[in-house]
C-alpha cells in the first residue's frame, strides 16, 4: 500500500503548485490558480491531466535544489459541453509561471495531440516570461510553441486567455491564435515592459496603459474582448466554443432551436429612416435575424463602424459582418477593414457561412487614412471575401456606394445570394456628388442642378438598376429577411467550389 500512498502524496504536492502562501498571494490579486481556471473551464470531472510530475532539468545558478512537479504549467484535455478540447494553464505560483525547456515541451505535447485528434486548443497565459536561468533553452521552448501555433492555424481553433502578465516572446504565441480574451486590471501584454520603454524612449507609462485590456481591445485590436474577472472570461470562452467546429473538416455544431424560421419581423420595415443621413442601429437587425436574438460579438470595442460576431440560424453557426451606421456613418476605414478581414478568414478556414449586412457610403477619406495605407488595408477585406469559399449571403439595407459596395461581399466576389431591401441604393456615389460631376456645366445654375439631382435619385436611389443587371438576385421585404436568409443558407449546405492549385495566397498584409 505504501506505493499507492506515495502516488497520492506526490499528486497532492503537485496540486499545491507553489504552496499555500503563493496560492494566497494569487487569490489576493483577484486571480484564480491555474487548476481552478481549468476546473471552471471544463465540464465537471472531465479533466485528464498530462505530465503532472515533469520537472525541469536545469543545473545552473543552483536551480537543481528546487524542482517543483509540473514545472509551472498544468496541461491536459477535457470537455466543454461534452465536446473535446485541449488546454494548458500556466501556474504563476511556480517560479512566476516562467517558461523553461520542459514547460515548453508540456505545452507542445498537448498541442500536437490537439492537431492530431482535431480539437481546439485553449491556452491560459499567466507568466513572468522566459526562465532566465535556462538561457537559450527557454527561448527554444517558445520557438517550438510558436511553430505549433502556426501549424495548428486554420486546422483547429486556438483560443488564448490572458490572465496575468504576458511579456516579451510570450505575447507572440497568443498573437497567432484565433481569439484572445483578457481580464481587466489583472492582465497585460507587451513586447517590452514599462521599465525598458522608459530607458529607451524616456516615455513614462504604466503597465496598464502600455498593454492592459483597455489598450488592446480599443486601440491595438490585439485582444478580442476584455472581462471583469477570471470567472466571466472563462464562462465566455465556454460560450464561444459552442459556436465553433472542433476542427477544419468538421461542420459547425448544430443545436436545437426554438425560434420559427418563418418568423416575420414587421418592425424591420421601418428600421431604415426616411432621411438618408439618419443613423440606425444595425445590431437591431442582427438580433432580430438571429435564433433567440443571440449575437456573440467579436472585437466589440474596436472599429465600431463595423460589427463582427456569431449568430445561429436554424441552430447552425453563421458569422456576421455588418456596417454600423451609428459610427462614422458606417464608412469602411483601415481598422474596420482589418477587423472584418481577419474575421472573414477565420470563418472561411473553419467552414462557417458568412452573412454580410451592408450599409456603406464608401471608404473614409483623408490624408491620415491614405498615409497609413488604406489602399492595402482595404484590399485585405476585398481579398478575404473574394477567396472565401463558404456560403455567402449578403443583404443591402441602404447605401452601397463605390468600391465599398464591391468589397462588401458583392456578387462580383462570388457572393451566393445577394439580396437588397427596397430602401437600398447601389451606385458609384451619392446623387449630389454624381450630379456635380456629370453636369459640371450647370454648376452655376442651382435650379437645373437640383433637377438633375432628382433625376439621378429617381434612377439610382433604389435597388432596381442593380436587380435589372442581375448583380442583386432579389429585392426582398425587410420583414421577411430572416426567412429568406435561412432558406438561402439551407440551400447552400452542399456548396462546393473548385479553385486553382496554389501553395497559398499572398494576401496584402
Amino acid at each position: 500500500m505504501d506505493v499507492l500512498q506515495e502516488l497520492e502524496t506526490r499528486r497532492e504536492a503537485a496540486r499545491m503548485g507553489g504552496g499555500a502562501k503563493r496560492i494566497a498571494a494569487q487569490h489576493s490579486k483577484g486571480k484564480l490558480t491555474a487548476r481552478e481556471r481549468i476546473e471552471l473551464l471544463l465540464d465537471a470531472d472531465s479533466f485528464e491531466e498530462f505530465d503532472m510530475f515533469v520537472a525541469h532539468r536545469c543545473t545552473d545558478f543552483g536551480m537543481e535544489k528546487e524542482r517543483p512537479a509540473g514545472d509551472g504549467v498544468v496541461t491536459g484535455w477535457g470537455t466543454i459541453n461534452g465536446r473535446l478540447v485541449y488546454v494548458f494553464s500556466q501556474d504563476f505560483t511556480v517560479m512566476g509561471g516562467s517558461v523553461s525547456e520542459t514547460h515548453g515541451q508540456k505545452i507542445c505535447k498537448i498541442m500536437d495531440m490537439a492537431i492530431q485528434n482535431g480539437a481546439p486548443i485553449i491556452g491560459i497565459n499567466d507568466s513572468g516570461g522566459a526562465r532566465i536561468q535556462e538561457g537559450v533553452a527557454s527561448l527554444a521552448a517558445y520557438g517550438e510553441v510558436f511553430q505549433r501555433n502556426i501549424t495548428a492555424s486554420g486546422v483547429v481553433p486556438q483560443i488564448s486567455l490572458i490572465m496575468g502578465p504576458t511579456a516579451g516572446g510570450a505575447v507572440y504565441s497568443p498573437a497567432m491564435t484565433d481569439f484572445i480574451f483578457m481580464v481587466k486590471d489583472s492582465s497585460y501584454m507587451f513586447v517590452t515592459g514599462p521599465d525598458v520603454v522608459k530607458t529607451v524612449t524616456n516615455e513614462q507609462v504604466t503597465a496598464e496603459e502600455l498593454g492592459g485590456a483597455g489598450t488592446h481591445t480599443k486601440k491595438s485590436s490585439v485582444a478580442d474582448a476584455a472581462f471583469e474577472n477570471d470567472v466571466e472570461a472563462i464562462a465566455e470562452v465556454r460560450r464561444l466554443i459552442d459556436f465553433l467546429p472542433l476542427h477544419n473538416r468538421d461542420k459547425p455544431p448544430v443545436r436545437p432551436f426554438f425560434d420559427d424560421v418563418n418568423r416575420i419581423e414587421e418592425s424591420l420595415d421601418t428600421l431604415v429612416p426616411d432621411n438618408p443621413n439618419m443613423p440606425y442601429d444595425m445590431k437591431e437587425l442582427i438580433t432580430k435575424l438571429a435564433d433567440e436574438g443571440d449575437f456573440y460579438e467579436i472585437q466589440e470595442e474596436f472599429a465600431k463602424n463595423i460589427l463582427t460576431g456569431f449568430i445561429r440560424l436554424e441552430g447552425s453557426t453563421v458569422g456576421v459582418v455588418a456596417n454600423q451606421p451609428m459610427v462614422l456613418a458606417g464608412c469602411l476605414d483601415i481598422d474596420a477593414s482589418r477587423k472584418a478581414a481577419r474575421f472573414v478568414r477565420f470563418c472561411d478556414a473553419f467552414d462557417i457561412p458568412i452573412l454580410t449586412l451592408v450599409d456603406v457610403p464608401g471608404f473614409l477619406p483623408g490624408t491620415s487614412q491614405e498615409y497609413a495605407g488604406v489602399i492595402k488595408h482595404g484590399a485585405k477585406l476585398l481579398f478575404a471575401y473574394g477567396e472565401a469559399t463558404v456560403p455567402k449571403v449578403t443583404v443591402i439595407t441602404r447605401k452601397a456606394y463605390g468600391g465599398a459596395y464591391v468589397v462588401m461581399s458583392s456578387k462580383h466576389l462570388r457572393g451566393d445570394f445577394n439580396y437588397a431591401w427596397p430602401t437600398s441604393e447601389i451606385a458609384v456615389m451619392g446623387a449630389k456628388g454624381a450630379t456635380e460631376i456629370i453636369h459640371r456645366a450647370d454648376l452655376n445654375n442651382p435650379e437645373k442642378l437640383a433637377k438633375h439631382t432628382r433625376d439621378y435619385e429617381d434612377r439610382f436611389a433604389n435597388p432596381f438598376v442593380a436587380a435589372e443587371k442581375g448583380v442583386i438576385d432579389e429585392v426582398i421585404m425587410p420583414q421577411s429577411t430572416r426567412k429568406r436568409v435561412c432558406r438561402a443558407f439551407a440551400s447552400l449546405r452542399t456548396k462546393k467550389v473548385q479553385t486553382p492549385w496554389k501553395k497559398h495566397d499572398n494576401i496584402p498584409l
